[in-house]
Parts: structure tokens; C-alpha cells; sequence
């Protein structure tokens, strides 16, 4: 009788191998939405940056889009413009400001921070930062 592979060992084989391949093309499934993922927050930081005003304090709890936030700061006068800023829409969620002080008895600065959520399907945090005293 020649030697060779019986049915049940190239079946196992075959089984290995598999699984082995799935959890591959698993792994690259996974690390191609990070990707999509990162790669689109990137996109909107830009547009993100419209949002960090100096007053973006005054807008907790507020939905506004970007025409609402830059009509105050300048006139945009092509409608085109106008309707991609209206489009563009942020939850607005600042908490309780953090108010940091030197040591008691000690001078130094005294400063706060802010942070700023824009929220939505790729929501954001930024944070704003503040000397009060010096």
C-alpha cells in the first residue's frame, strides 16, 4: 500500500486553512473602516475649525450650522456658499469650565479650560484655553 494523506487529514487541512484566511480578511475588514473612519473625522476637522469661535461658549446645547456661526463675523454673498454652510450642521455640548489655580499662598497663573463638543456622526472635542490672571 502507497503512503498518503487519508480524506479526514486533507479535510482538517483544508479547515486550518480557512479559518486561517477568514480571520485575515477579518483583521483587513476592520482596519479598512478604521481607515474610511479616520480618514473622513480628518476631512471635517477642517470644517470643524469654523466652529471654534471665540463666542462657541455661548452655544451649549445648541444645534447650529456653520452659516450660522461665520454670518456673524462676515457677509457671504455667493447663494452657492451660502447653502453648503447651511448644510453643515454641529451639536454643540460645552461642560463646566475647568478653572486651574497655582497652589494657596503661591502666585502664579490662573487659567481656564473649556471643552468643546461638536457632535455628530463624527463627533469631535476641542479645548479652549484661557489665562485669566498672570
Amino acid at each position: 500500500m502507497r503512503r498518503g494523506f487519508t480524506i479526514i487529514e486533507v479535510l482538517i487541512s483544508v479547515l486550518i486553512i480557512s479559518f486561517g484566511i477568514i480571520s485575515v480578511l477579518q483583521i483587513h475588514s476592520e482596519n479598512e473602516n478604521q481607515i474610511i473612519y479616520i480618514s473622513k473625522r480628518n476631512k471635517l476637522s477642517l470644517q470643524d475649525s469654523i466652529f471654534l469661535t471665540s463666542n462657541i461658549t455661548n452655544y451649549h446645547l445648541d444645534k447650529k450650522s456653520s452659516y450660522d456661526i461665520l454670518s456673524k463675523f462676515m457677509k457671504i454673498k455667493k447663494q452657492e456658499s451660502r447653502e453648503i454652510l447651511k448644510n453643515s450642521y454641529r451639536n454643540i455640548f460645552i461642560p463646566d469650565p475647568i478653572e486651574i489655580k497655582p497652589p494657596p499662598n503661591e502666585r502664579g497663573p490662573v487659567a481656564e479650560i473649556n471643552e468643546i463638543m461638536l457632535k455628530d456622526k463624527y463627533s469631535s472635542t476641542y479645548y479652549q484655553f484661557k489665562v485669566k490672571s498672570f
